[in-house]
């Protein structure tokens, strides 16, 4: 049986020799790295401790490998240091290795869970963190609260040779994506494909086919994908969610996402098969 890398805990085991920490430190949404020379690298505790900055909050994540992994949430302040620097989230592929990079955006999602359930939302108490699983309790009305994830879908849809790109009025300039959307109280997911592909661009699908996941901490989702073919309609767009969509073959493709998102896997997951088709 092969043994995950990252093994999630609620508390860490007792060791007698702790020689190496992963701690993410976030201000706000960023995370503290240490610059050496031509690379950087997370923090230890000792250089946490070195830089003498205000730790407002610490959750324990599990074990990486071995090693214990803690998230900190930093005081937001204009901290400035030579030997600091901090990277959005989505910035950290290619400056850490992929499975860092994942760990940081599993940190920064149960330090804001953290930090968002401090008191009970039913009657103001303080919550206290549960011994035997990642949620909290007020101590009472009884009330517990779990990291809340927002599952979301999103579908790369097939006509022919084509596929439908669509275009948010908040995307990059130049840059189009697949349809996604959140799903809502009562629906299946697959439900929520069909209604989000409509809602946006006013089209039918069918053949509607599981792809793959990605944990998505913007701030709180999974991401779960799809492929579809298209079954009739017309293209009308929202000029809401959508400001542009059309079909493109493999030669007209404009600029998408990378690899690193689930959103750039899809596509280039029809550009793969319309290589071996051709």
């Amino acid at each position: 049986m092969t043994v995950p890398e990252f093994l999630p805990l609620v508390q860490a085991p007792e060791k007698k020799v702790i020689d190496y920490e992963y701690c993410f430190a976030f201000m706000g949404r960023d995370l503290l790295l240490i610059c050496e020379e031509d690379s950087m690298r997370l923090p230890l505790k000792e250089d946490l401790e070195l830089l003498d900055i205000n730790i407002i909050g610490k959750q324990y994540l599990g074990e990486f490998n071995g090693y214990s992994c803690f998230s900190f949430e930093l005081e937001d302040n204009s901290f400035e240091h030579e030997t600091v620097s901090f990277h959005g989230i989505r910035k950290l592929r290619g400056i850490l290795d992929d499975p860092i990079a994942a760990l940081a955006a599993r940190a920064v999602h149960i330090m804001e869970w953290d930090n968002k359930t401090q008191f009970c939302g039913a009657c103001g108490t303080k919550t206290r963190q549960r011994s035997n699983e990642r949620s909290k309790e007020c101590p009472e009305c009884g009330q517990l609260f779990f990291p809340k994830i927002s599952p979301a879908i999103i579908v790369v849809i097939e006509k022919d040779d084509k596929i439908l790109m669509a275009r948010s009025p908040h995307f990059p300039e130049g840059i189009y994506g697949l349809i996604a959307g959140f799903v809502e109280p009562g629906e299946s997911i697959e439900e929520t494909v069909v209604r989000e592909v409509y809602e946006e661009i006013g089209i039918f699908i069918k053949d509607i086919e599981y792809f793959g996941s990605q944990p998505w901490p913007y701030p709180d989702s999974l991401m779960i994908a799809f492929t579809a073919k298209y079954s009739h309609g017309e293209i009308c767009v929202d000029n809401v969610e959508i400001e542009d969509a059309g079909w493109f073959t493999q030669d007209e493709m404009p600029s998408v996402p990378g690899t690193d998102s689930i959103s750039g896997q899809l596509v280039h997951y029809y550009l793969s098969r319309q290589k071996e088709d051709n």
